[in-house]
């Protein structure tokens, strides 16, 4: 045998706490097919600074589709099916670096996820540049080794093969026909070279994570050893293994043979159903009623088809609506027939590969009126790769390599409902059958009618109205995450165990919008003091904080004035510029150089903020410079009169030093105190501090001018000017 060894790599990623799916870092790779060994090289490091210390990794595998994890132990959906995933965990101490291999044998071929996160957030609110964050990378590589001629055994046809010793296991592959309702696996003969009776195991499929469903056959001495299954995977080829388990140096011939049962499905004629579609679409036209003759015609046969088929199989057809967005519709009607003689059956093609990343949604509807069975039953099953044809039989939803979900409807309970979280790529099937309690005899000519509704959507019920689904890629590949908000949780914003109560929810509208009041004082100070342009531009930052934060609200007291972006914006803008204008007014400058720093500032800070507008040296910056150019005026005022400036200790024990202790204050509340639970009373203290601190900063009026001297500026009369010039006389 010929075996290739193939490397798949990407690039690594920072790795982020915990807080909702978005911060698990995703790596998706395609596992080609005949490959014997996967092994997956995870290296996890940390930087080397102070900050950095012992952290553990979570790291999660899934083929098919991305792992659906639970690190914060909340609730998931109602009526959503939830399976462990298979994670392992990587610790960095006191090592800068972490190596760790996976071994997967036999692996499933096809799409394989690896989703690694940090543990939980903290929940501080950091303010960006403030503090250095200690990067954690996460880098996934991937080996392959891959048979290039692995044998193909032909169904119905024996194929004799050695297994030449138990270091080198015997790789076959057999492919599974569409409509095949069982499969027989038969080792017809084992004879070692040492003409012993052998022992041998044999492995049927491939191995798939979270769950393995990997069927496992030892057969000892000569005689026939066989294994059945039910309802193997449509369409696909199937790996089985021979393994000798006998004495290192001897061979073992074997004699393989695999036969399938196929079910022969009810007789539809997709054509007719394909000119009923075009009917119901186009509408009545010329012709339309002699059309549906042969309608009418072919339903007798496809009854008669009913008696003698395995399975009905209704014709649906897909249709893409946006991103990880599908409906499915059926050409024959919302309603399915469903009898006992043999399970209805409906395809959800969910193959394209870009149809894992949402939810799975299947919903199930009886007509009461169409059984006539009071205690009958429609049991329900959805599976993937291949259908589930027992239904009569088993409960459980079991087909030969995965689980399904069930689902039941009755007369007594009329309507179910599944959600499959990020659904495998593969081809899901829908099987429905009549059942009754005292036996099939029973309702052999019953029928019922249930109406199915299904469709894939990217956040099951759009994540209520206390979340907020966000569409997330990872090179090519798009899946989407709910990110809660209000203290609701869970992967569709569903676990209220944290949630905030509506009266919480105002209460932190009200704080955060009506502490912005508190810029009132400082305007009436500005206004009185004749400091106008200052005034000005506190009231436009109390305006636009007021509004901002009664639009940023996660609950239902929310209301937003104009686009959020702009509000932000408005809000970060006014806030910068308020303490660049109060530390340059406090400087004394001239009127005409303070204004042009007004300007120029202004314009700077905009520049910056729509560079990054959370950075910290957007507010630090302006301000160093500010009070770098008040230092500089105060010296020079200060040489200049030959005293202290400002000189009166009144105004530096009752202004100057209790608006430096707020600002202070509230720069380390802003800083150091904030987090997601309290943000709605500390950020209130610190829109308080800020403008009480402007109140008592702003600097006295000038001493030529009234109180409220703008207002006689405003009069257009005559006036007689006074001449404050002392005139000399000369006495001759």
């Amino acid at each position: 045998s010929l075996y290739v060894s193939e490397y798949f790599s990407q690039s690594a990623q920072k790795l982020s706490f915990y807080s909702w799916y978005g911060n698990a870092k995703l790596f998706h790779f395609h596992v080609p097919e005949d490959t014997v060994l996967l092994r997956w090289l995870l290296q996890a490091s940390r930087g080397k600074g102070p900050e950095c210390t012992s952290m553990e990794i979570t790291v999660h595998f899934r083929h098919g589709a991305p792992p659906v994890i639970n690190p914060l132990g909340t609730r998931f959906p109602a009526n959503a099916t939830v399976r462990p995933s298979y994670n392992i965990s990587i610790t960095l101490s006191s090592a800068v670096q972490n190596t760790t291999f996976v071994n997967v044998t036999t692996p499933a071929s096809g799409d394989w996820f690896i989703a690694a996160h940090l543990p939980q957030a903290a929940g501080r609110i950091e303010v960006k540049g403030f503090s250095t964050p200690c990067p954690y990378m996460f880098q996934a590589d991937m080996f392959v080794l891959r048979l290039t001629d692995m044998p193909v055994l032909e169904p119905g046809v024996p194929m004799p093969h050695t297994v030449l010793s138990p270091a080198k296991p015997l790789h076959v592959k057999v492919f599974v026909p569409k409509h095949a309702a069982g499969m027989r696996f038969q080792l017809n003969t084992c004879v070692t070279s040492e003409q012993r009776a052998c022992t041998v195991r044999v492995l049927l499929g491939s191995i798939t994570l979270p769950q393995s469903f990997q069927r496992s056959l030892t057969c000892t001495g000569s005689i026939n050893c066989s294994l059945a299954l039910d309802s193997p995977p449509w369409e696909k080829w199937l790996q089985i293994v021979v393994e000798s388990l006998g004495t290192a140096n001897a061979s073992v011939s074997v004699e393989m043979l695999a036969s399938f049962t196929v079910c022969r499905p009810g007789s539809t004629s997709s054509f007719l159903n394909f000119i009923s579609l075009n009917q119901s679409q186009a509408g009545a036209r010329p012709g339309a009623a002699g059309s549906s003759a042969p309608a009418a015609g072919g339903a007798p046969h496809n009854v008669s088809g009913q008696r003698s088929s395995c399975l009905q199989s209704q014709p649906v057809v897909r249709e893409d609506l946006d991103v990880v967005s599908v409906r499915y519709r059926l050409l024959n009607g919302p309603s399915v027939p469903v009898s006992s003689l043999s399970p209805s059956l409906l395809l959800l093609n969910l193959n394209t590969g870009m149809d894992s990343g949402g939810s799975l949604v299947v919903n199930l509807l009886l007509n009461k009126t169409s059984t006539s069975l009071a205690n009958a039953t429609v049991a329900a099953c959805v599976s993937a790769a291949s259908p589930v044809l027992s239904l009569n039989a088993t409960r459980n939803c079991s087909t030969a390599f995965s689980q399904g979900y069930p689902l039941s409807v009755s007369t007594s309970s009329a309507e179910a409902m599944l959600i499959v979280l990020y659904p495998q790529t593969d081809d899901w099937f829908l099987s429905l059958q009549l059942l009754c309690p005292k036996g099939q005899g029973e309702c052999t000519s019953a029928e019922a009618k249930v109406t199915v509704f299904a469709y894939l959507t990217p956040c099951f019920n759009d994540c209520g109205p206390y979340g907020q689904c966000s569409l997330l890629r990872r090179h090519g590949y798009l899946y989407a995450g709910c990110s809660c908000k209000a203290g609701w949780g869970g992967w569709s914003c569903t676990d209220d165990t944290k949630a905030q109560t509506v009266g919480t929810q105002n209460l932190a509208t009200l704080l955060l919008t009506l502490s912005n009041l508190m810029f009132l004082p400082a305007i009436a100070v500005a206004v009185y003091r004749y400091y106008l342009v200052e005034a000005s531009v506190y009231t436009y930052t109390m305006f636009f904080s007021t509004f901002y934060h009664a639009c940023d609200q996660p609950g239902v007291a929310v209301m937003c004035i104009m686009d959020y972006d702009t509000l932000q914006y408005c809000d970060f803008l006014g806030s910068v510029v308020s303490i660049w204008v109060t530390i340059l007014c406090m400087a004394r400058l001239k009127k005409i150089l303070k204004y042009v720093l007004f300007i120029l500032g202004t314009l700077l800070i905009a520049m910056s903020l729509q560079l990054d507008r959370r950075g910290v040296w957007n507010m630090m910056g302006p301000c160093l410079f500010a009070l770098i150019i008040m230092v500089t005026a105060w010296v020079h005022h200060g040489a200049k009169r030959r005293h202290c400036y400002p000189s009166s200790w009144k105004r530096w024990v009752f202004y100057l030093l209790p608006g430096i202790t707020l600002a202070f204050i509230a720069i380390s509340v802003y800083a150091f105190m904030e987090t997601n639970e309290n943000y709605y009373y500390t950020h209130s203290i610190w829109h308080v501090l800020v403008a009480c601190s402007v109140a008592f900063l702003l600097p006295p009026r000038d001493k030529h001018k009234k109180p409220w001297a703008w207002s006689q500026k405003l009069t257009c009369r005559y006036q007689i000017c006074q001449n404050d010039r002392e005139e000399l006389y000369a006495v001759t």
